[in-house]
C-alpha cells in the first residue's frame, strides 16, 4: 500500500496567510505545507483540501482513479469545491467499516474530540491509521493489533501517540508520520528534532511512502542528558521528550522542603504541566531505579542529587572532604554512571550547567561547581544524546 501526502500542514496551511510570526516567516521551500490530505494507492482520498488536484500533479500522481473521498474534520460536507471527476466526499459513521472495490477496507475510529479517524487496511494486509487534528482514539483497550503506519498530529496531541503506544497499536517498527503541522514549533531542524525524540518524523508535501517499510523510523534515544542554566527551559524540554510515552516515572530529587513556599510553588508548576498518567517518586536513590525494568525515567535533577550526595559524604567540611569524603563522592558518582551505562530503561535526566557563570566566592561553592561539572561530563559520556538549552532553545551537543 502506497501513501502520498498531498499536504502535511494545519488546516490553514504553513505559513498561515498574513501571519507575521517567526515560524511562518521560516516556513519556506520544503518546510511550506498545504493542509493535510492523503492519497492511498491513488484510489482513496482522505480529506479534500484546496488545490488537491494540483498537489497530486506536482507529486506525479493523478486523482483520476480516486473511488472514494472521506472527510475526517468535524465539519459536515465538503471543505472545498469538488473537482470534476471526483466522487462526492462522505464520512463513515464511527465503528462502521467501508469496503472498496479496490480491496481496501476503511473503518471509522471514534475520537475523544469532534471528527473521525480512519483505519485503512490495504489489499496487501498492511494497516494505516489516520487521525484529524486535535483528535485521539477513544475507548482503545489493549491489546490492539499494531499499525504499520500512523499519521497524526504528534505536536498538538502527543498524548494520542502515548495512548496508541499503551495499547500496542504503535510499536517500535510503526512509522509515525506527523501531519497537521502548524506554527507552534519552528519548521526545519527544530520540528524534526522534537519529532525524532518522540519516534516520529515529518516529510515534505508530495512525498510517497510505502506502508510497512520501517527503515526510516527514527530510533528514540535511550539515554538523554538535558543541560541548561536557571530558567532556561531545560525541564520543559525534558518533559516534552517523554510526553508521547505512557507511564513515565518522574523522579524528583529535590524533596518537599517543608515550609519553603517558593519551592512548593515551583514543584506545583512542574506537576501541573505533567500528563496525568505519569507517576512521581521523590528520591535521590537512583541506582536501584536504573537497575529495575519499567517505564521511562525522567530525573529532575542531577544538580540536587549531587547536593544530597555531598551532604551525605560531608563534602562541605574541608577536613571531612580530605579524610575520605572526596573518595566517597567519586564512588557514588561512579555507581550512578555505571548504572546509567547498564540500564535497560529509557532515561531523560536534567542538570544545571554552571561552568559558564561567575566563580563562586566560597570554597564550598567552588567545590560544588567543580563536582557538578565532573558529574555532568561523566553522565553525558553514557548518553546517546546530550542537549544544552539556552533561552528555551535546545542545542544538540551529541546524537
Amino acid at each position: 500500500m502506497e501513501l502520498t501526502l498531498l499536504g502535511t500542514g494545519a488546516p490553514a496551511g504553513l505559513p498561515r496567510p498574513d501571519c507575521p510570526c517567526a515560524a511562518c516567516a521560516c516556513a519556506l521551500g520544503p518546510d511550506a505545507r498545504a493542509a493535510t490530505s492523503l492519497l492511498v494507492d491513488g484510489a482513496l482520498l482522505l480529506d479534500l483540501t484546496p488545490g488537491a488536484a494540483f498537489a497530486a500533479a506536482r507529486a506525479g500522481r493523478s486523482l483520476g482513479g480516486v473511488r472514494q473521498v472521506l472527510l475526517s474534520h468535524p465539519h459536515d460536507g465538503p471543505a472545498v469545491e469538488v473537482p470534476a471527476g471526483l466522487p462526492q466526499p462522505g464520512r463513515v459513521p464511527d465503528g462502521r467499516e467501508l469496503a472498496l472495490l479496490t480491496g481496501h477496507r476503511v473503518r471509522a475510529v471514534a475520537l475523544d474530540a469532534p471528527g473521525t479517524g480512519y483505519a485503512v487496511t490495504g489489499p496487501d494486509g498492511q494497516r494505516l491509521l489516520y487521525l484529524p487534528p486535535g483528535g485521539a482514539p477513544a475507548g482503545l483497550e489493549a491489546p490492539v493489533e499494531p499499525y504499520a503506519m500512523v499519521v497524526l498530529d504528534v505536536v498538538g496531541r502527543p498524548d494520542a501517540l502515548a495512548r496508541l503506544r499503551e495499547t500496542g497499536a504503535v510499536v517500535p517498527t510503526t512509522d509515525v508520520i506527523a501531519v497537521h503541522l502548524d506554527h507552534d514549533v519552528p519548521p526545519g531542524p527544530e520540528v524534526r528534532r522534537r519529532l525524532a525524540a518522540a519516534g516520529a518524523r515529518a516529510v515534505p508535501d508530495g512525498t510517497t511512502l510505502e506502508v510497512g517499510a520501517y527503515e526510516d523510523v527514527p530510533d528514540v534515544p535511550r539515554r538523554t542528558l538535558v543541560l541548561g542554566g536557571a530558567r532556561s527551559g531545560k525541564s520543559v524540554e525534558a518533559e516534552r521528550r517523554l510526553e508521547s510515552f505512557p507511564e513515565v516515572l518522574y523522579v524528583a530529587t529535590g524533596g518537599s522542603r517543608n515550609g519553603d513556599t517558593e519551592w512548593a510553588a515551583r514543584v506545583s508548576a512542574h506537576q501541573e504541566r505533567r500528563p496525568g498518567s505519569w507517576r512521581t517518586v521523590e528520591t535521590c536513590d537512583l541506582v536501584p531505579l536504573l537497575k529495575e525494568d519499567g517505564p521511562p525515567l525522567l530525573v529532575d535533577c542531577l544538580s540536587l542529587w549531587l547536593t544530597d550526595a555531598m551532604d551525605v559524604v560531608g563534602a562541605w567540611d574541608d577536613a571531612e572532604w580530605a579524610d575520605g569524603g572526596e573518595r566517597a563522592l567519586r564512588d557514588r558518582v561512579r555507581a550512578l554512571t555505571d548504572a546509567v551505562r547498564e540500564t535497560g530503561r529509557t532515561v531523560v535526566a536534567v542538570s544545571n550547567e554552571v561552568g559558564s557563570g561567575i566563580v563562586p566566592a566560597t570554597a564550598s561553592g567552588r567545590r560544588y561547581r567543580d563536582e557538578l561539572g565532573r558529574l555532568n561530563a561523566a553522565f553525558a559520556a553514557e548518553c546517546e544524546q546530550v542537549l544544552l538549552v539556552v533561552a528555551g532553545q535546545a542545542l544538540v551537543l551529541r546524537g
